[in-house]
């Protein structure tokens, strides 16, 4: 039984996936926009909820940056590796890993004699989507593997929507949640997720375990309650926006 999340409470704390969740999925990561509308809305559910807040992505901060600009939120980037806390400061980030290097050759190599594949390197870790080329789906899958044996188990390889990536073992989004739940504005609070890709499970689990709340986006992924799409996840977040705060009656 899908169930609708239950009505919005001030006393929340909020951690949202990106893409497929307050973005549609596009093609190429480099094709997504961030309307007016979203940007407008994040502002007011983080304003309504005392900044709490979190951008929970497979993506680099740096480029939920530059998508929700000029909105900069407490972040989690690359499924966790990266994290900007509520205070600015952040960890993890800004550096290229140069143990991924051999990786790096032989994705690209690969994507050369794959069209429609497409390689994205994320610095820390890398990314091969094959949307435009889903034939190749299991191919992709076998190739990846074999990229990532020489890496060792300090790294390893993440399945998401038409996409994987090799990344630092130790990093989820249950990770990320854990440690914003120790810091303000979070702390105290009743942790929501709401995501709708497989990589967005250990996140459900993690606010779960916690007592909270997790919403599932769409039929790939399974929460305690279900958005069908980004349009019905935008529209929720309008009803947190116009929550009323009794302090400010």
């Amino acid at each position: 039984m899908k169930q609708a999340p239950p009505p919005p409470a001030l006393d929340w704390c909020l951690f949202l996936d990106v893409d497929g969740t307050l973005v549609e999925l596009t093609d190429t990561p480099s094709q997504t926009a961030a309307d007016p509308e979203i940007k407008s809305l994040l502002r007011e559910v983080a304003e309504r909820l005392g900044g709490a807040v979190a951008l929970v992505s497979g993506r680099k901060i740096a480029s939920l940056d530059e998508l929700f600009a000029p909105l900069k939120l407490p972040s989690a980037g690359l499924h966790g590796v990266e994290r900007r806390k509520a205070g600015g400061a952040i960890q993890g980030a800004s550096f290229v890993d140069s143990q991924l290097d051999g990786a790096r050759a032989s994705i690209k190599q690969l994507v050369q004699e794959h069209p429609g594949t497409l390689f994205e390197d994320k610095e820390r870790s890398l990314a091969l989507h094959f949307r435009l080329a889903p034939q190749v789906a299991d191919l992709m899958h076998r190739s990846i593997i074999d990229i990532a044996k020489p890496l060792g188990t300090n790294y390893h390889v993440q399945g998401g929507k038409m996409l994987f990536e090799i990344k630092p073992r130790g990093f989820n989004k249950a990770s990320a949640i854990k440690a914003f739940m120790n810091e303000a504005p979070f702390s105290g609070r009743k942790p929501v997720f709401v995501g709708d890709d497989l990589t967005d499970q250990d996140g459900f689990a993690a606010v779960e375990a916690r007592g909270g709340i997790s919403i599932g986006v769409g039929d790939a992924v399974r929460g305690q309650y279900y958005m069908e799409d980004v349009t019905a996840v935008r529209s929720w977040l309008g009803g947190i926006a116009a929550l009323h705060d009794s302090h400010h009656a």
